[in-house]
């Protein structure tokens, strides 16, 4: 049976309702764990270069304890005079503390992007653990039960297990010695092997003496035969004194492979043959399957972490136990995560240190409040935050909303979200078994983007089945496609899409975080996706045509036989002015995205919404006073943020990062649509703009991060009018940095009832200086902002001539 048949049998095609089905449960009381971890990671070897994860879970402090097999303590081991007397020797002892020392130094590294959107925890600051569900092989294969959400809450109430409990015996008494680890992206696999390893090293998992982490990207990588001790002394050299015990004692060890489905394994015999030997060469991927058949050191225990589209590659009388990771199934252990981590000191100050206490942790303090009640709420922010992954998110853009003091080139909207993305997926491949090797995040962006843009287009958020099917099934031709396509169902459909909760839409899907929808969709403008059909087939003939006129030889033998010779020079012509031709299409093609940029940044139905950023700030933390009924008709949606991130992505910085995730944006592209963005946008801009549409206007200019493209836009301003938009200490670090590309005078400023303090003040003095008419009338400007005002109008520099103070 076909690959494509075994996951039609196993989910029905077309149903996408039934991915409901396996949603965690978010109701109900769970038992949360606290210890000392971190949140999101990165490991910092080869092991987890697969790892770069935002999720935010990890083991406990006492991760496993030995309950099953042989039920003595590990100071009173069965064997003494082959098992831990064999290591009490200085040799190996030293080798394990060194092994043991390496591993936390290299898991113990926190990802770049915990030092740059925001204050950096240690793997022993915050931890909340996740909810692990025991399941079965039958379990993961059989169809998933078509309910709505509500009903689907309700039936994952028992089979919870902890990780403490995951080599105990079975319901038939057996020993589990190999356990599988299975979620979908975001969960928090990677991140709670991280933990785990840490764990180990700082003797907080007493059951294994020796713990060897591979990373089967790593593995993957390699198909030079190398036995299995050559190949841990090649990933751990610190272990050299303790692999010739390997297999001659009762050695407690645990082997840990993380992300199976980066390998491609066969366990028929006549595919992958017998190996119980350390010491022969043999592919990775042979050393893998022999170990898990326990055919090689049976006596070692295993935890594999997979996505459940990888989960049956694994036969299961290979399988002790399956334990889905479900994320942080109740809002309780949202609620834990965002105390702990928006509590911290570090979380109000770049520094690390809290000034004026007194008010930074009242804003604190007033945030976790905010964001509790918002969840209480049932909001759709509550379902989103079951994935670890999407309350790093929420932290970090709370952190960048709330206590970015100042804005360097790395500290923007579309570098979080994009940053987010590389933790999460890090140029992964869809499918390893896909002859065409496409990124999953290249995959995403043509298919989710697709209805991300269509959403946005015809100003939705909420999609039905139909919608779904017309995205992501219209274009399916082949086998392959298929198979991609389950493959992304099953793995990584949920990261993005989740059923709604809104009373009367419980059968149709929205994205995770509302954000996101207009980051895709720009993202699939951006990448070039939205084509028309004579593009389309235009760019597949000019690929064609300048592929066979390279070789003017071959297109002779092929066409003198079928053609008169008098035809050829002026099909040879064709061929060279085809590409040509197509080129010019594609220039026209950037002034298409350059054109919808400017359309959509310039709407005059959004003229009087709130700013992009106040609008972000009420998704998170909900609105004050009294909740909408349901059955009243909503206004319309909103999607300022599309064009902001359209330009966004184009900044070098984001372009980096997406290559990295297999979409490439080439500098040329990027050039030519900031050259096509001149004749539209600056143009539309010297049109008088109401001061939360100027705001947004000045937000795109710091998220494009071009700063001779923002100091031409900036020149044209001579008046700037920001009177009413609540001036945060963002919003004026924005100000002062686009401000900050020329040097011109303005003729006006107007930042009337602003909500400015003397802090403000400070930040805007350089942009103060050059302002002939200011107005700072009713803002929060006390007695203390004198010495400020003061310090302006005494400036060599000063050219204000026309002061308003109330």
């Amino acid at each position: 049976m076909s690959r494509a048949m075994q996951c039609q049998s196993r989910l029905p095609w077309g149903s996408w309702t039934q991915l409901r089905g396996s949603l965690p449960e978010r109701r109900g009381t769970r038992r949360a764990y606290l210890c000392a971890a971190s949140v999101p990671g990165t490991a910092s070897s080869s092991f987890l270069r697969k790892s770069l994860r935002a999720d935010g879970t990890s083991l406990p402090r006492s991760c496993v304890h030995h309950q099953g097999g042989s039920q003595e303590p590990p100071s009173q081991p069965s064997s003494p005079r082959h098992g831990l007397t064999a290591l009490r020797n200085v040799a190996s002892s030293d080798a394990i503390k060194k092994h043991q020392k390496s591993l936390s130094a290299w898991f113990s590294h926190q990802p770049n992007e915990e030092r740059q959107f925001g204050p950096s925890f240690s793997l022993d600051a915050v931890h909340v653990d996740p909810v692990i569900r025991e399941s079965s092989l039958e379990e993961i294969l059989k169809p998933s039960p078509d309910l709505t959400i509500q009903n689907q809450l309700q039936q994952r109430c028992s089979r919870k297990i902890s990780l403490q409990n995951l080599f105990d015996a079975d319901a038939c008494g057996r020993q589990v010695k190999t356990a599988v680890l299975f979620g979908t992206v975001g969960t928090g696999k990677s991140t709670l092997i991280k933990k785990m390893v840490v764990d180990w090293c700082h003797g907080r998992l007493p059951r294994f003496e020796l713990v060897i982490p591979f990373s089967c990207e790593d593995l993957s990588q390699s198909h030079t035969p190398i036995s299995l001790k050559r190949l841990i002394t090649k990933k751990y050299q610190h272990l050299r004194d303790v692999v010739p015990m390997l297999g001659t004692s009762n050695l407690r060890m645990l082997f840990i492979l993380n992300g199976l489905e980066r390998l491609n394994l066969d366990f028929r015999l006549a595919g992958t043959e017998l190996c119980c030997d350390p010491n022969e060469p043999i592919p990775p991927p042979a050393i893998v399957v022999n170990l898990l058949r326990k055919y090689l050191l049976p006596e070692a225990s295993i935890i594999v972490t997979t996505r459940p589209s990888a989960v049956r590659r694994i036969p299961g009388k290979y399988v002790g136990r399956y334990a889905e990771i479900c994320g942080f199934s109740d809002t309780n252990l949202q609620k834990l995560y965002f105390q702990m981590r928006l509590s911290q000191p570090g979380c109000s100050g770049e520094d690390g240190s809290v000034n004026s206490p007194g008010s930074s942790s009242g804003e604190q303090d007033n945030l976790v409040e905010m964001l509790s009640r918002n969840l209480e709420r049932h909001n759709q922010i509550a379902a989103a935050c079951f994935l670890p992954s999407y309350c790093w998110l929420v932290c970090t853009t709370l952190h960048f909303l709330y206590f970015t003091k100042t804005v360097p080139p790395s500290q923007t909207l579309t570098g979080i979200y994009t940053s987010f993305l590389r933790l999460n997926f890090s140029g992964e491949v869809l499918d390893s078994t896909d002859p065409t090797n496409i990124s999953m995040m290249k995959y995403v962006a043509k298919t989710v983007g697709k209805l991300a843009h269509e959403g946005v287009m015809s100003r939705k958020t909420c999609f039905s089945e139909e919608d779904l099917q017309q995205c992501f099934e219209v274009e399916m031709k082949t086998e392959s496609e298929l198979n991609l396509l389950e493959v992304f169902r099953s793995d990584v459909f949920r990261f993005f899409l989740t059923p709604c909760v809104q009373p009367g839409k419980e059968h149709t899907f929205v994205f995770t975080i509302p954000a996101m929808q207009e980051y895709l969709a720009a993202l699939y403008v951006v990448l070039g996706e939205k084509k028309t059909l004579a593009q389309r087939v235009g760019k597949e003939l000019s690929e064609v045509f300048g592929r066979v006129s390279e070789d003017v030889v071959v297109v002779l033998n092929i066409i003198s036989k079928v053609l008169p010779l008098r035809f050829l020079p002026v099909l040879l012509n064709l061929l060279k002015v085809f590409p040509r031709y197509f080129s010019r299409l594609s220039g026209k093609d950037r002034d298409t995205i350059a054109r919808t940029m400017a359309e959509e940044m310039f709407k005059e139905e959004d003229y009087f919404n709130d700013d992009v950023l106040d609008q972000i700030n009420s998704s998170i933390l909900g609105m004050e006073g009294p909740m909408r009924h349901p059955d009243e008709v909503s206004d319309d949606e909103v999607f300022e943020l599309f064009p902001i991130f359209m330009g966004g992505i184009l900044s070098r910085r984001n372009r980096a990062i997406l290559e990295q995730l297999g979409c490439s944006i080439k500098n040329l592209a990027a050039f030519e649509i900031a050259k096509a963005m001149k004749k539209t946008v600056i143009r539309n801009s010297r049109k008088g703009l109401p001061p939360s549409e100027l705001m947004d206007y000045l937000f795109f200019l710091h998220e494009f991060q071009n700063e001779r493209f923002t100091a031409e836009a900036i020149r044209s301003l001579r008046t700037v009018n920001l009177s009413s938009v609540k001036m945060t200490p963002l919003k004026c670090s924005v100000l002062a940095s686009v401000m900050g590309t020329t040097c011109h005078e303005v003729e006006e400023l107007n930042l009337t009832s602003c909500n400015l303090d003397t802090s403000s003040l400070r930040t805007l003095f350089p942009v103060l200086l050059r302002c002939k008419a200011l107005h700072l009338q009713l803002n929060s400007l006390g007695p203390d902002a004198c010495k400020e005002i003061r310090d302006l109008l005494l400036h060599d520099k000063c050219v204000v001539s026309n002061l308003r103070l109330v």
